[in-house]
């Protein structure tokens, strides 16, 4: 083996192997989808609606009858005895839970039954002249006072009416609106699944192809075994004999140290040079621009003489301070510096041949890409992008009919609001012309024409009113029993994720199961997967592999097996030896070289000169500041051509300072602290060059004895260097997988958006529907009866009553 000198650069540069591998980040697809819905002002009508419902039904969401009916079902349920104990309490719990929906009905089957027959007899009655059927009329000392309140009250009630009917109406024209935001939400989940099925093949050879990362770096390491190994060799040494080790060390690294402040002084020197030649040469034109328009005969005036005297006399501070010109460079120094550092003082280990390792390396690049092969990530996506489009085409030919289903349910609803409407027209109209008819001089047999077709207005709105209400209250009944409870049972426990609770019930499916989706997808049931889980893994945007559990099927950790490998590593590494009994610690050449360094001439430089300067600044004052007190002195100023030239040169100078002195300023930093560096290394170098040539010398001996265990030491840790480099991969592809690779949001976006669509969209709005609908039909009730008490007051009787004198 060649002797070699000891190569005296930092550990830290290339005695330490590149340990820590980056892998890039994972290509990853854009998802569009934003599964949130906010209703708008609409809301607040929403809102009262779930109040209502709320108070209808305050019982919390029933699980456990719910997990019982569902056991019941799917058979969980085992024995007759069973079956029907929980048939039994299952009755009883649904009667108390859906108590408060019950009354409603009750009510408002009675409402339908009976407004009919009570119409019917109403009108009987009326054609015996009884019920308010006479044309007759009594007078009373307040009847104009109950005149009055009638009207108010029917048209209080009138008004509560055409509130409902706006809401009903508010809500079925926001159904309809957002039926067109449905095609929009189901064309991006759709889009987001083609992303995902056409992203992951991607994601997976991304995967594949790093390993050439890793390849790479282990040629790097192995190509560079001399630098690696035998700095860590040398680090372990050092310990043994520090003074020597780091005396080297340290002189190694005052050679950069000082070659790079050289080059930044030299660098600085010529940007501080021409940099404040440009400064100098902008502040004497803006100092003459300023003296120019002090000049103005603004100045002459005696207000202002004192402040034009003050700004002239500072102009001659505009000026810079430093002058680099006369500094003399340090190009010699520095040339002889890198004249020093081109001596190269060596490697402590001579390279080994690693054929093996090599061979070794393609064996695993052979294994990882059969890694595809074995589980067919391509063709199931491809199918899976088929199904995607098939599904898409389907739904685009339903489209149509949705339409036409929502157009035919628009017009039920309107037609629904329209017998609402028509009672309203005669209820304002009978009171409009009712009000404006109505004379109080006249008498009950005389009143005029518009007071009596007032009063029949108010009386056909009754008419209607009968014929109407009970088809209502029939339709509002059906329609709150049916929205009410899913709102209840599905759509309040998914959004407190109750639901999931239900879902993700032991043995609900089946009673040998614990959790049924690992019982469907892979026949192992206790496997700890559930919906609840699942769905929150996609929310995340983790990736499928770990939201399914897929290591079921396809097992990274055991088709990655490091174990296999560092073996492989190890017998390759056995046949390597290492010898330092040659190794010359540092040979004349390069004790000439560290003597070479104390005559680079550093100690030559003015650092006086150059510190005298530095100290100085950049400019005479502040420039900042003088801007500032210039725009304040402007302000003193009237308004005029001088205030405005004042100002602009202020901003002047504060561009000035931002653009030229601030760099220069960096610039003065820069060589302040590499002049200080080069004045402390000069001061001693010769003492510390010949302290560490003597260390040299002593340690010679304790290297050349004391190696052969740090060798064995530092091969060993070098080599699991080596085999960390295939575990670091084999951990980032399980990371990758379990959080990057095809990630599941779209799966999650497709259940939010089917919470949107079907409670959001259509249960919100048709359950918002009915309760507008249903509040106005409710106040029918009381519209009739004041419609027909208010008639009496406007329509004109037949008899009257007579008082003689």
């Amino acid at each position: 083996m060649d002797k070699r000198c000891l190569k005296a650069v930092p550990l830290s540069r290339s005695g330490k192997s590149r340990t820590t591998l980056d892998f890039g980040l994972v290509p990853s697809g854009v998802y569009d989808t934003v599964a949130y819905y906010e209703p708008g002002a609409i809301g607040i009508l929403f809102n009262m609606m779930h109040a209502f419902l709320y108070v209808v039904q305050p019982n919390p969401f029933p699980e456990d009858l719910v997990i019982r009916v569902a056991k019941d079902k799917f058979g969980a349920i085992q024995s007759e005895y069973q079956k029907v104990s929980a048939l039994t309490l299952c009755r009883v719990q649904v009667i108390y839970y859906e108590l408060g929906f019950v009354v409603c009905a009750a009510l408002g089957l009675l409402f339908t039954v009976l407004l009919p027959l009570v119409g019917l007899l109403f009108c009987l009655c009326r054609c015996c002249d009884n019920c308010g059927g006479e044309m007759h009329q009594r007078q009373r000392k307040n009847t104009d006072c109950l005149r009055g309140l009638l009207t108010t009250l029917l048209l209080t009630t009138t008004f509560i009416i055409t509130a409902g009917v706006l809401c009903a109406y508010a809500a079925n024209q926001n159904l309809s609106s957002q039926l067109k935001s449905m095609r929009r939400l189901v064309k991006s989940n759709l889009k987001d699944l083609h992303t995902f099925a056409n992203q992951t093949p991607a994601q997976i050879d991304y995967l594949i192809s790093k390993y050439d990362t890793v390849k790479q770096h282990v040629l790097h390491d192995l190509e560079n075994v001399g630098v690696i190994l035998g700095g860590r060799i040398h680090e372990e040494l050092g310990k043994d004999v520090q003074p020597a080790l780091n005396g080297v060390l340290s002189m190694t690294g005052t050679m950069r140290d000082t070659k790079d402040a050289l080059e930044n002084v030299s660098l600085s020197l010529e940007t501080l040079q021409e940099g404040t030649v440009k400064l100098q040469a902008n502040l004497s034109l803006v100092r003459g621009s300023l003296s120019n328009a002090l000049n103005d005969p603004v100045c002459t005036h005696p207000q202002s003489f004192e402040i034009c005297h003050n700004i002239r006399s500072t102009l001659p501070k505009l000026e810079i301070a430093a002058n680099y010109s006369s500094l003399t460079d340090v190009t010699n120094q520095l040339d002889k510096v890198n004249e020093v550092l081109k001596t190269d003082l060596g490697q402590i280990v001579e390279k080994v041949r690693f054929s093996d390792v090599f061979v070794l390396l393609d064996d695993v690049g052979s294994n990882v890409t059969t890694f595809t092969k074995l589980f067919p990530v391509h063709s199931t996506l491809t199918n899976f992008t088929k199904m995607i489009s098939h599904t898409h085409s389907q739904i685009e030919d339903i489209y149509p009919q949705v339409d036409q289903m929502d157009f035919y349910r628009w017009i039920c609803c309107i037609t629904l609001c329209c017998m609402v409407v028509l009672i309203l027209t005669f209820n304002f109209l009978g009171l409009l012309c009712g009000i404006l008819g109505f004379d109080r001089h006249a008498t009950p047999t005389t009143r005029g024409c518009v007071s009596n077709t007032g009063g029949n207005l108010l009386m056909a709105g009754v008419g209607f009113s009968f014929l109407f209400s009970w088809v209502l209250m029939g339709v509002i009944t059906a329609l709150f029993l049916a929205g009410g409870n899913l709102e209840k049972l599905v759509c309040e426990p998914f959004q407190t994720r109750q639901l999931f609770k239900v879902l993700d019930t032991p043995n609900l499916v089946n009673s040998a199961w614990k959790n049924f989706i690992p019982g469907y997808l892979y026949n192992d049931p206790e496997l700890d997967l559930t919906a609840y889980s699942l769905y929150s893994n996609c929310k995340d945007n983790r990736g499928i592999y770990s939201a399914l559990h897929l290591d079921k099927v396809f097992n990274i950790s055991a088709f990655f097996n490091t174990s296999v490998y560092s073996k492989d590593v190890s017998r390759k590494f056995e046949g390597m030896k290492v010898d330092l009994r040659g190794i010359i610690l540092l040979e004349s050449e390069g004790k000439q070289n560290l003597i070479s360094f104390t005559e680079t001439g550093i100690n030559e430089i003015d650092f006086a000169a150059y510190l005298e300067e530095v100290n100085k600044g950049v400019t005479r004052i502040d420039l900042v500041d003088f801007a500032s007190r210039l725009d304040a002195q402007a302000d003193q100023l009237s308004k005029g051509t001088l205030q405005t030239s004042l100002k602009g040169h202020a901003n002047t100078i504060r561009q000035i300072h931002i653009q030229q002195v601030i760099p220069l300023e960096k610039s003065m930093s820069t060589l302040n602290q590499s002049i200080r560096l080069l004045e402390r290394t000069s001061s001693d170098l010769p003492v510390r060059v010949r302290d560490v040539l003597a260390a040299v010398d002593a340690a010679q001996y304790l290297i050349s004895h004391n190696a052969t265990f740090v060798i064995n030491q530092e091969t060993e840790k070098y080599k699991q260097t080596i085999i960390g480099y295939f575990k670091q991969y084999i951990d980032w592809i399980r990371t990758s997988l379990a959080l990057e690779v095809a990630t599941c949001k779209p799966l999650s976006n497709i259940v939010d958006t089917a919470e949107i669509l079907g409670c959001s969209f259509l249960l919100d709005s048709m359950n918002t529907f009915w309760f507008g609908l249903g509040c106005s039909t409710l106040f029918l009730l009381p519209s009739i009866i004041l419609s027909v008490k208010l008639a009496k007051f406007y329509r004109r009787m037949d008899t009257e009553d007579v008082y003689d004198e």
